[in-house]
């Protein structure tokens, strides 16, 4: 199953993706929420609802704004460096145990929005990445069970200010959870349709021209590694969303370096997780 949300921003609906076909399924009352994402009862009563109107469900339109998937998350976490050959190019160096920040939840925004360029902004960078969606609690898992913590997954594009996150100290996060920078979607995708998560493939076009082409067989760190790993430090929850890392090809590893600016277009997508199109946008306070 592939789950959308639709409609004006603040007034988005639930709905599915069926063989390609978007369809409104607000009348179920589901709405895409923690209590969604952690209740065996809530995802029973979707399921039930499409196959008992299956044939009478209202199509939405492809011209319809697609919002992010789900509602805005408990807490966004983010691993770095995960990608070997992202390593080298950032000329960042790597550490002994995965590296872990937060986005701030006001980075979460739709697949199609735009993202804004922050106010002082000289190195804004993208990043695609798989996002995993989290099922239920996980505190302290183990590897061996790690995913059955997984709801499933989507694309997520963790855009980064590198001025901010490596060349005026303290933590990363400061350059990772500005306004706009965690778009997620178009869809989230359930793990049972995904027939391999070590081997998607995922891209990233800036104004036409490929940048980043790479495959999560590549990880360093593999998903229930990760989840095992950090349910050591906090407690996820469910809807909460973890994002794995970039492959090479970020702006920060080119020769010569490039950075976003108002007016780029960034075209990004990966295998089940499909693909979006978002402009970047100048600073606004709006």
């Amino acid at each position: 199953m592939k789950l959308i949300r639709f409609g004006k921003i603040g007034e988005e609906k639930s709905g599915v993706v069926i063989d390609e076909i978007r369809y409104d399924v607000s009348g179920s009352g589901i709405v895409y929420d923690e209590e969604f994402f952690g209740s065996e009862e809530k995802r029973a009563v979707l399921e039930k609802y499409i196959e008992e109107n299956r044939n009478t469900l209202q199509v939405v339109s492809n011209e319809e704004r697609l919002g992010p998937p789900m509602v805005r998350p408990g807490k966004i976490v983010c691993v770095g460096l995960n990608f070997e050959d992202h390593v080298k190019e950032t000329g960042l160096e790597q550490q002994p145990e995965p590296i872990m920040f937060l986005k701030a939840n006001q980075s979460f925004c739709g697949p199609q929005d735009g993202i804004m360029q922050p106010n002082g902004s000289t190195k804004m960078d993208w990043e695609t990445e798989l996002a995993v969606i989290i099922g239920k609690k996980a505190n302290n898992v183990n590897e061996e069970e790690a995913m059955d913590y997984v709801y499933g997954y989507a694309l997520m594009n963790d855009i980064s200010e590198r001025a901010f996150q490596t060349d005026r100290g303290g933590t990363w996060d400061k350059g990772k959870g500005c306004d706009t920078f965690a778009p997620l979607g178009p869809w989230i995708v359930t793990k049972d349709e995904v027939d391999d998560v070590d081997n998607i493939g995922l891209w990233l076009k800036l104004n036409g021209e490929m940048m980043q082409d790479g495959n999560t067989r590549d990880f360093i760190y593999r998903i229930p590694k990760l989840i095992a790993y950090l349910s050591q430090f906090l407690s996820f929850m469910p809807g909460d969303i973890l994002s794995t890392g970039s492959p090479a090809g970020s702006g920060m590893g080119k020769e010569p370096q490039i950075w976003l600016k108002p007016g780029d277009i960034i075209e990004y997508g990966g295998d089940y997780l499909g693909s979006t199109t978002q402009t970047i946008l100048p600073f606004s306070k709006d």
